[in-house]
């Protein structure tokens, strides 16, 4: 896989669950600016992958800014760092001389047709590789996009999903880059209209930390002062509770419920095809010029616009099974890092 973040919460959580699943094997992690800058993506990006016991992948930055609009961040969402109230250590290393665009055409080069490409933040570093070359879709296994909204309120503005809002010039690339793909490899969009559905719970980071052996028992609840911080004995297990209540506060204080919409994991997880959902064929399309509703996705359900549908949407899953699966997975990987190794 190559997968393409702006780490984030839950771009953080969405590695974790692949770093933990054998069906994943993670040829680089790109970074781009969205959640936060692209600097800040990068060090949370290192030290998260080295914290989960995977400092060998590749990591590359890309763009530090949109391909037109200025950037803007989302620490209020995220935090002042991009992961709550986490406190990652420095990483011991630092990232690849490659850009995350280079990265993109070269390893989609090397190996043609094998490649499953996962972003979760804006799509500018796969635009600017389409502009080096375009035949990097095409070479691809499959592309998982999280993004856009359809039959859904936006997040950002009433018709906008984040990680199109953006660098919605970028998405435009791509989405017209769908044109012309075999339709067994169209691209899978997982949107707002599904991912919002996916609501971690304080239940569920209790859950991974009794797997995991983490002791004393894990409890977030809407009750606590702000910012109280885990005493987890599980180093990842502090690290996710601390980077969760952060973002449970964030969605409590938008009168959304003490919980955390977690769109990045659900991605990963139709991405390694590890999670049931339904999908529906449309030709997608990006609002560019609208004065209110710049950055909106489009959706020709129907064929209104005469061209084939190019793209995969994800309309539906099962929570309740992703949560179970999510959490059985991510916890026995955290406890087995957490057991200590015999240098014999």
């Amino acid at each position: 896989m190559i997968v393409d973040v702006d780490t984030g919460i839950d771009d953080a959580l969405a590695l974790l669950y692949l770093l933990a699943s054998p069906e994943a094997e993670i040829a680089a992690v790109l970074c781009t600016a969205g959640n936060v800058p692209v600097a800040q993506v990068t060090t949370n990006t290192l030290a998260w992958l080295e914290v989960c016991g995977r400092s060998d992948i590749e990591v590359a930055v890309g763009s530090a800014v949109p391909l037109v609009a200025p950037l803007m961040t989302t620490e209020d969402t995220h935090g002042p760092r991009g992961v709550g109230y986490a406190e990652l250590p420095d990483a011991s290393h630092g990232p690849s001389a490659r850009t995350a665009a280079e990265a993109w055409v070269e390893l989609t080069r090397e190996r043609p047709g094998e490649l499953t490409g996962l972003v979760t933040g804006p799509l500018t570093n796969l635009a600017l590789a389409l502009r080096l070359d375009p035949g990097v879709l095409g070479r691809l296994r499959r592309l998982v996009v999280m993004g856009g909204c359809f039959n859904h309120p936006g997040n950002t503005t009433p018709t906008s999903e984040w990680n199109v809002a953006v660098d919605p010039e970028a998405a435009k690339v791509v989405f017209d880059a769908f044109a012309g793909l075999d339709p067994r490899r169209r691209p899978l969009l997982c949107p707002l209209d599904t991912t919002e559905s996916i609501e971690m719970r304080p239940v569920h980071v209790a859950r991974i930390a009794e797997l995991a052996g983490s002791v004393p028992p894990e409890e977030l609840s809407e009750d606590d002062p702000c910012g109280r911080r885990s005493r987890a004995s599980v180093p990842v297990v502090r690290h996710l509770s601390d980077a969760l209540r952060f973002y449970m506060e964030f969605h409590r204080d938008q009168n959304l419920g003490f919980l955390a919409h977690v769109h990045d994991p659900f991605a990963a997880a139709v991405a390694l095809g590890t999670v049931p959902y339904v999908t529906r064929p449309a030709t997608v399309d990006v609002e560019l010029d609208g004065r209110i509703t710049r950055g909106t996705t489009v959706a020709d359900w129907s064929g209104i616009w005469g061209r084939d549908p190019d793209a995969d949407i994800v309309v539906g899953t099962e929570p309740e099974f992703f949560f179970d699966h999510f959490v059985d997975r991510v916890a026995f990987y955290v406890r087995d890092l957490n057991i200590p190794r015999s240098n014999n």
